[in-house]
């Protein structure tokens, strides 16, 4: 790829949404490695968050437990050195959740914890502070709409459900299992379901953000569109 002269670029803060598996936070790692910027998954923050409930045994439906506990933990959110799997590190109380944050159990309940007003409030905070300074791609469901509203550049990206399952499922070969597809499309129907019928931060498209549709785009072509956009 062609690196990008960061002076040339006349946007300092995008935001990437979209549902799960639509390519945010590859896609966003991609642009910020080729503007220089910063990058942040905000996904990862909310899986740490699902992660230490389920370690501390708290019900995910028990929304004042969340809270509390979403309000009271410490978080450090670095990013990840390049060519980590995942992106975005996050530290929680101490422990390095960024090992489970794939996790079978984190990711049946992650959406539930998500959906909970005042634990979004808690890390929407912490968000706004990373991106404070500018230089820098944050990717999750509610960026342009709640976390950034002001950014200089949104984006939506969008894909087909079959396409994000397989998109999934290419993630999760060489386990122990092999992916079930009609699965992953029920599981992502699930997710979608809650994302976007949340009372807080809906998962929707901003005004304003620039939707790409990614279904027959390489991710080299989605980095290219975004940087395009931005520049």
């Amino acid at each position: 790829m062609t690196d990008v002269h960061t002076t040339s670029v006349k946007a300092r803060t995008i935001a990437i949404d979209g549902p799960a598996a639509s390519g945010k936070s590859v896609a966003g790692a991609g642009v910020a490695a080729r503007l220089g910027y910063r990058f942040f998954d905000t996904g990862a923050m909310y899986r740490a968050m699902t992660w230490l409930a389920l370690r501390r045994a708290i019900d995910a439906h028990d929304a004042d437990a969340l809270v509390a506990l979403a309000e009271n933990a410490r978080i450090d959110v670095r990013e990840a050195p390049v060519g980590d799997a995942e992106r975005t590190i996050v530290i929680i109380d101490g422990a390095d959740a960024t090992p489970h944050l794939r996790d079978a159990d984190v990711e049946a309940h992650v959406s539930l914890v998500s959906r909970v007003p005042g634990v979004r409030t808690a890390l929407v905070r912490i968000q706004r502070d990373l991106a404070a300074e500018g230089g820098v791609v944050m990717a999750g469901r509610d960026i342009g709409t709640v976390v950034l509203p002001q950014a200089d550049l949104k984006v939506y990206l969008d894909a087909s459900r079959r396409v994000r399952a397989e998109r999934r499922a290419a993630q999760m070969r060489g386990g122990s299992q092999a992916p079930d597809i009609d699965a992953l499309m029920a599981d992502l129907a699930r997710r979608d379901g809650i994302d976007s019928t949340r009372e807080t931060s809906p998962l929707t498209a901003a005004d304003d953000a620039e939707i790409i549709n990614t279904d027959q785009m390489s991710i080299d072509e989605v980095v290219a569109r975004i940087v395009e956009l931005a520049s």
